[in-house]
């Protein structure tokens, strides 16, 4: 063997020993249907860009389709409660109207617990706009009358 065909042997085996090391794995239980699929991943996290290589534990298309956005783009539904000024109730509970990316929660958690909405709250009513730029909004949902 020459010594351009072993250098080029000596660099893959370099690069797929660090492949094998940027090679994570991550186990959870899919809540996308009752089933409560276990569902193993592997991905590849090489400098923040994060591959899928294996999806595997899923019964259904929609556990894959779950597992690949819960490694890449984790996003949770936001629930909580928020000040209510002037109503028979101090504390309204809310929601995000559609769900944020993870390492957004605490922010938008801060942001909602400065805040106070003046009652009456309505079902439904739209109490932040956009909350961190998310594309979310918290919505009542519950309704908090005022005190007359």
């Amino acid at each position: 063997m020459d010594e351009k065909a072993e250098l080029e042997l000596e660099h893959d085996v370099l690069e797929s020993k660090m492949e094998s090391k940027e090679e994570k794995k991550k186990r959870f239980v899919c809540v996308v249907c009752p089933m409560g699929c276990a569902i193993d991943t592997k991905y590849a996290d090489k400098d923040g860009e994060v591959k899928i290589k294996e999806v595997s534990g899923a019964e259904c298309s929609r556990g894959k389709v779950y597992a690949e956005l819960e490694v890449t783009k984790p996003v949770r539904t936001l629930t909580t409660t928020m000040r209510v000024i002037g109503g028979k109730k101090k504390l309204v509970p809310v929601k995000t109207s559609k769900p944020v990316p993870k390492n957004k929660i605490f922010a938008c958690m801060e942001e909602i617990n400065r805040s106070r909405v003046q009652a009456p709250v309505y079902v439904g009513q739209v109490l932040i706009k956009n909350i961190q730029n998310s594309g979310a909004d918290v919505i009542a949902t519950y309704e908090v009358e005022a005190w007359n």
